[in-house]
């Protein structure tokens, strides 16, 4: 096994984790009160750590991997991309799935065309950052494990200060 293929297994491991983290979100009363609680003013909320994920995945899988494929949903990247201030405007559950399902679909569409011997290639859109591929897949992997922790923290949070067991 490739080191490409080592890597999407550990994507598949994250997403599980995210996915489950949804369904439990879907279990509890009023699903879009916990999606939109912030633990702190202008804190993100996991509306929008969630969809932060999906919309990173689609710029990694266009602008950054391939910059020749259009991307998808670039209305929502600048509300969701790096370095962005978590608006109020929360997506829908069924949004989020859907844009992980697709971002993903597309990020690994973008993949195929990477074997090892493109590991260490530094794409043109990361070469100010002397990132080469390897470094980007390794970011995507620890991307979602993250921003997954971290909506599970404001879950707990938000479990915590609404009493919801």
């Amino acid at each position: 096994m490739n080191t490409v293929e080592t890597l999407k297994r550990a994507y598949q491991f994250n997403r599980d984790r995210t996915l489950g983290l949804i369904t439990s979100i879907e279990g509890l009363s009023d699903p879009a009160a916990a999606l939109a609680w912030r633990p702190g003013p202008g804190r993100a909320h996991i509306g929008w750590q969630l969809t932060h994920i999906a919309i990173t995945e689609e710029i990694m899988a266009t602008e950054r991997l391939n910059p020749d494929k259009p991307g998808r949903w670039t209305e929502l990247w600048p509300r969701f991309r790096g370095g962005s201030t978590p608006d109020d405007n929360v997506p829908s559950l069924s949004t989020i799935r859907d844009l992980l399902a697709e971002s993903r679909v597309r990020l690994l569409e973008t993949l195929a065309a990477y074997g090892d011997d493109r590991l260490p290639e530094i794409p043109p859109s990361l070469a100010a950052r002397k990132l080469t591929v390897l470094d980007v897949l390794h970011i995507i992997a620890w991307h979602e494990g993250h921003h997954q922790g971290q909506a599970h923290l404001t879950l707990n949070l938000y479990k915590a200060a609404a009493a919801v067991t």
